[in-house]
């Protein structure tokens, strides 16, 4: 969404308030103390103030969401990415939609390559010492049978494969994923959803309406946001 000459120059207007607020702020406190100025944006996304997104200047600022975290996969980042680009940048809930639309077409269809579902876990104890085996431990497992030592502070790199059995059980590090088929159902529901949700259920979507793909009536929150 581009922004026009007003727009531009209301920004503008305010930047140089905040400015002169601060010298005027900052010559009343200590010298020990300074409050700075951290930015202008537009739009943002709260969950708490240690889980946020904001834009500033056509670029996407998170903190403590799954885009910034690397115990998700790949494609989860670029999804939820998309999403806030287009709520926070666009201002467009339909495209926010057709992202994830898009997303869980190519899943459901097999058509994401092993690369894009990678999650990353780091071991940070031995292995022995795990009295509940996740998946990282499970994979870990897998990699030492290979001949490779793991150690506390390995990043294991693991995806998980369609099968029976828990999630943990059907670990599998990537360097050995090559014709594993992927769990569609795992990654749509343990990974993209949840995501997803945690931007569109404060806006009026539920797992269910994120399930569906169904906007319908859902629309007027969002609209009602912008």
């Amino acid at each position: 969404m581009t922004e026009t000459p007003e727009q531009l120059q209301l920004e503008a207007e305010i930047k140089s308030q905040a400015q002169v607020f601060l010298k005027d702020f900052n010559s009343k406190l200590p010298e020990s103390m300074e409050l700075e100025y951290e930015g202008f944006y537009r739009r943002g996304f709260f969950v708490t103030k240690k889980r946020y997104a904001v834009i500033e200047d056509g670029e996407i600022i998170a903190k403590g969401l799954e885009l910034v975290r690397r115990d998700w996969a790949p494609i989860v980042k670029q999804t939820q990415e998309a999403v806030l680009m287009a709520l926070l940048r666009d201002g467009d809930a339909e495209k926010a939609i057709a992202e994830v639309k898009k997303v869980l077409k190519r899943i459901r269809k097999g058509d994401v390559e092993n690369k894009e579902l990678i999650i990353h876990t780091q071991i940070n104890k031995p292995l022995k010492e795990y009295k509940q085996v996740g998946p990282h431990v499970v994979a870990a497992q897998i990699i030492e049978d290979h001949g490779i030592k793991v150690s506390r502070g390995t990043i294991i790199q693991y995806i998980i494969k369609k099968g029976k059995g828990s999630i943990s059980q059907r670990a599998v590090p990537y360097e050995y994923s090559e014709g594993v088929t992927y769990d569609k159902e795992y990654y749509i529901n343990n990974q993209i959803i949840p995501a997803v949700g945690r931007i569109m259920e404060p806006l009026g979507y539920t797992k269910k309406d994120l399930q569906d793909l169904s906007v319908g009536e859902k629309q007027q929150s969002l609209d009602a946001f912008f």
